[in-house]
């Protein structure tokens, strides 16, 4: 059967039934003759719970080789819905009706809240069950009935594996991918990487996401190579699993790999042991900083691709050496035609900027019952991206950012990546992520929530000063926030849309309305700049100790403020170090104690 996982699996176990396909902590692997076995079990347990080919099964299960053969197993014979076993009552519901889920499987002894939304929607419950004496993956279906005589295995046009977008600012939009999808996708991804049966890959990617199903597993596969399922990425065990399970490669995202370099400097003798020859990276931009770092400390090459769910993954790669790597750039298109295109749908030159729209086998076809999306998603055979970026004359694509995440600031359309990037060259920064906030006069602003590095200090002032010296005043951050952590999806992956809302900076209307402690000018630079705030803000009183910004005030008219404060006084002030404190005395301390230029 050319072309689906099925017989993917029944080709490699035909090849090489005795190489390790799966492996697990603490277990024996398991090896492609196991795997072969074990799908057609499933299917005869699927055929017996009277789940058949084309029919929807929802998996709810936790990191780890059960949840991997579950997927190949379940996709051999139906179509895999993977679903984040964190999901909340609420969302289950609103997953499995939106799915038309005929089944879910969840491990026995599970409390998930997913149990009690299946009943209520009468949809069938399968218990998964772990074999101990097994090898790592082995599980049964506790399923009563009789199987049908003749397994009837999908095709390569079947829909193989059916996921959500993420849905942060609508609706999630249903994404069905066939098997000639997601294999057309995995093969590309096995050349990309010339993998061979002698690689494996340490999965810490969630395998109800994208990247884990195919950048890792299903590449795996393809060139019948084994993965390494741990529970789920933990920064602490990390290096053990580097021993223990002596991968040759693994794929994250920028933040994982973030926090693995932060436990680096402990673990000098597992990286001297690492028999890793390459680090993939996708999901999210790679800072060129964050790369060069990697490479330094696994001596390794590192390669960043690009990837959606609406292309089964893979897009576009970086090559391993000798080809060139360009930092900053995901690479050539994979398998696939990528151009970037203007607002009309005209395929824009070399080194112009416009949507990147991609076309060929391992696309969807479409969004589910959505006419609506697929209107704006496509025209003529070319997919919308939505990301923003340019080609170089070499074919490189280097992304700029998520058009719906673009900042417009007074009609200043500003990328928020370009500050990510210099907020990451600071020292003491080890995760940053630029987003709009709400402003009253100017629709957007910049704001900016910034991680700093275990140990490491820096002030919200010494920050803006170091971007005030690589950005126009205008796309320095207006608020930054030091964080402990940046609020992460479920994939590890920073989400940029909708932290304004989580971090409480949505607030529509600047000028506070909390009642706040009057204290008059106490001298005559105090009266001075309390009188220009009164003109410049059209307020009646200002005190002493009042925020610009809590009066209505905005970069523009604190533009205007400085730019009066050195005419009238011959004294320079940043609008960085204004914004660090925008009050009448700060500013009069300034003043005192620092000369005019007169």
């Amino acid at each position: 059967m050319q072309g689906s996982v099925f017989a993917l699996l029944a080709r490699q176990a035909g090849h090489t039934p005795d190489s390790e396909a799966i492996l697990g902590l603490g277990k024996p692997p398991l090896r492609y003759g196991d795997l072969l076995e074990l799908v057609g079990r499933t299917t005869r347990s699927l055929r017996a719970a009277g789940i058949g080919r084309g029919e929807r099964v929802a998996l709810v299960l936790p990191n780890g080789p059960e949840m991997a053969t579950a997927f190949l197993a379940v996709t051999s014979a139906a179509v895999s819905a993977p679903l984040n076993p964190a999901y909340r009552a609420e969302e289950f519901d609103f997953y499995l009706s939106d799915l038309g889920a005929r089944a879910v499987i969840l491990a026995r002894g599970s409390e998930s809240p997913v149990r009690e939304v299946a009943a209520a929607r009468a949809i069938r419950v399968l218990e998964l069950v772990a074999d101990s004496a097994r090898p790592a993956g082995w599980f049964e279906l506790a399923v009563e009935g009789s199987p049908a005589a003749e397994p009837d295995f999908p095709g390569p046009s079947d829909i193989a594996l059916v996921l959500h977008t993420s849905g942060t600012t609508a609706r999630p939009k249903l994404v069905p991918l066939t098997h000639r999808n997601l294999l057309t996708s995995a093969d590309n991804i096995r050349r990309m990487l010339a993998l061979s049966r002698e690689d494996r890959c340490l999965n810490v990617m969630p395998l109800f996401h994208i990247h884990g199903l195919v950048g890792v597993l299903l590449a795996s596969m393809a060139a019948g190579a084994s993965v390494a399922c741990t529970p789920g990425f933990q920064a602490p065990r990390f290096f053990a699993w580097l021993d223990e399970f002596a991968p040759t490669w693994y794929s994250a995202v920028p933040s994982i790999h973030q926090a693995i370099l932060e436990r680096a400097p402990q673990n000098a003798e597992s990286l001297r042991r690492s028999r890793l020859r390459f680090i993939r990276s996708s999901s999210a931009a790679l800072p060129p900083r964050l790369m060069a770092q990697l490479e330094e400390v696994f001596r390794v090459p590192v390669i960043e691709a690009y990837g959606m769910t609406e292309a089964s993954h893979q897009m576009a790669s970086n090559p391993l050496p000798p080809g060139t790597r360009k930092p900053g750039s995901v690479g050539r298109a994979t398998g696939i035609e990528l151009a970037v295109a203007d607002e009309e749908g005209r395929l824009l030159g070399a080194g112009v900027p416009g949507e990147v729209v991609v076309r060929g086998p391992s696309i969807m076809s479409g969004y589910e019952n959505n006419p609506e999306a697929n209107a704006k998603a496509f025209f003529h055979d070319w997919f919308r991206t939505g990301d923003q970026g340019y080609l170089d004359a070499d074919g490189y694509l280097f992304l700029t950012g998520r058009l719906k995440e673009i900042i417009n600031r007074g009609g200043e359309k500003i990328s928020p990546r370009e500050i990510d990037e210099v907020l990451l060259e600071h020292p003491a920064v080890a995760e940053a992520l630029a987003f709009a906030v709400p402003d009253e006069k100017l629709g957007e602003e910049v704001a900016a929530a910034v991680v700093l590095k275990s140990g490491a200090q820096a002030s919200n002032l010494d920050l803006r000063e170091f971007a005030a010296r690589r950005l126009v005043d205008f796309k320095v951050p207006r608020r930054l926030l030091i964080l402990d952590e940046i609020p992460k999806g479920p994939t590890g992956k920073l989400q940029r849309i909708g932290l304004a809302a989580k971090l409480g900076l949505t607030g529509a209307d600047r000028r506070s309305t909390e009642p706040r402690e009057f204290r008059p000018p106490q001298d005559e630079t105090e009266t001075k700049l309390c009188r220009m705030w009164q003109e410049i803000l059209g307020v009646d009183t200002v005190g002493a100790e009042d925020d610009f910004f809590r009066l209505g005030g905005d970069s523009i008219l604190a533009a205007q403020f400085l730019k009066r404060l050195r005419e009238e006084t011959g004294c320079e002030l940043s609008m960085v170090r204004f914004f660090e404190e925008p009050t009448v005395s700060g500013v009069a301390r300034h003043l005192a104690a620092e000369p005019s230029t007169d």
